[in-house]
C-alpha cells in the first residue's frame, strides 16, 4: 500500500508541475520570439530560432520528451514509419503538445502524404500560432501542391518572424511574380 501513494503522490506532483513548467516554457519562447523578429544578423538570428526551438520542446514530461526524440532520431535516417509510430504515440499522450504535432506533419511530409501532414499542421497552430516551422510546412505544402498564393502568404508570416531566412526569401521571389503579377 505504500507504494501506491507514493506512486500516486509522485504522480501529483508530476501532473501539477507540467502546466506551471508549460507555461514559463512559452513565456520564455515569447520573448525570444519578440528578439528573433528584430534580430540584427543571420548568426543571431539562428542562436535565437534554436532556443526557442529547445522551449517549444520542453514537454515538461521525460516520457514525452523522449518519444519526441526517437520521432526526430527516426527521421534522421529516413525511417518514416518508426518516426510516424512514435509522433502519433507522442500525440495520442499528450494532445495539446504542439511540438509532437509538428513532428507528426514532417513525418507525413516526408512521406508525402500532404493531406495528413496539413492536418498536424493545423493542430500546431491551433495550439501555437507563433511556430514558425508549422507556418513554413504550410507554405511549402501549398507550394507543392500548386497553391502558390496560399503559401506565399505562409511565407510572407514566417518571414515577419524570421526575417533572416534565406530560403524564405528566396521563395517569396520565387513565388512573387506568379502571386503578384509584373509590374507595368
Amino acid at each position: 500500500m505504500n507504494f501506491k501513494s507514493t506512486v500516486t503522490a509522485f504522480w501529483a506532483v508530476v501532473m501539477i508541475s507540467i502546466p506551471c513548467h508549460a507555461a514559463w516554457a512559452e513565456s520564455r519562447a515569447d520573448e525570444l520570439l519578440q528578439e528573433l523578429a528584430q534580430a540584427k544578423d543571420a548568426t543571431t538570428a539562428q542562436r535565437l530560432e534554436n532556443q526557442v526551438i529547445d522551449e517549444w520542446s520542453k514537454s515538461g514530461s521525460p516520457a514525452m520528451d523522449l518519444l519526441l526524440k526517437r520521432g526526430h532520431d527516426a527521421l534522421e535516417v529516413k525511417q518514416v514509419d518508426a518516426a510516424l509510430e512514435h509522433f502519433r504515440a507522442l500525440t495520442d499522450h499528450a494532445p495539446e503538445f504542439a511540438e509532437g504535432w509538428h513532428g507528426l506533419a514532417l513525418a507525413y511530409f516526408q512521406a508525402e502524404r500532404f493531406g495528413p501532414a496539413m492536418d498536424a499542421l493545423e493542430r500546431v497552430l491551433a495550439l501555437n500560432p507563433q511556430h514558425f516551422g508549422a507556418l513554413r510546412g504550410v507554405g511549402a505544402i501549398h507550394e507543392q501542391t500548386g497553391k502558390q498564393a496560399l503559401a506565399y502568404d505562409a511565407y510572407e508570416r514566417v518571414q515577419e518572424m524570421r526575417p533572416h531566412d534565406e530560403d524564405i526569401t528566396k521563395a517569396l521571389e520565387r513565388l512573387e511574380k506568379t502571386v503578384k503579377g509584373v509590374p507595368l
